[in-house]
């Protein structure tokens, strides 16, 4: 009988998550609120954004304190489906 592999991540930790989607006026809003509801007081000060060379896309890096695989399946889940996210890495 083989043993279970150790989980590769040991929450809770700082987890960055990196979003990308199309550039529009509520993306950034959007993004933070289904963050916030998913991984409340996260450090909005330690935000990266870019935004592509042609202005089309844009992507945001949040780092949050992450409790589990639970919450962050949940969160990619909400993320993907707001529409307005392409990928979650």
């Amino acid at each position: 009988m083989s043993q279970p592999e150790p989980p590769k991540i040991e929450f809770p930790c700082e987890y960055p998550v990196k979003i990308l989607g199309r550039q529009c006026d509520h993306f950034e809003t959007t993004i933070f609120e289904i963050v916030e509801t998913h991984a409340p007081g996260f450090d909005r000060a330690q935000i990266s954004r870019k935004v592509s060379r042609e202005g089309t896309f844009c992507s945001l890096t949040v780092t949050i304190t992450a409790t589990g695989e639970p919450q962050l399946s949940a969160m990619h889940q909400a993320l993907m489906d707001s529409g307005l996210v392409n990928m979650v890495i």
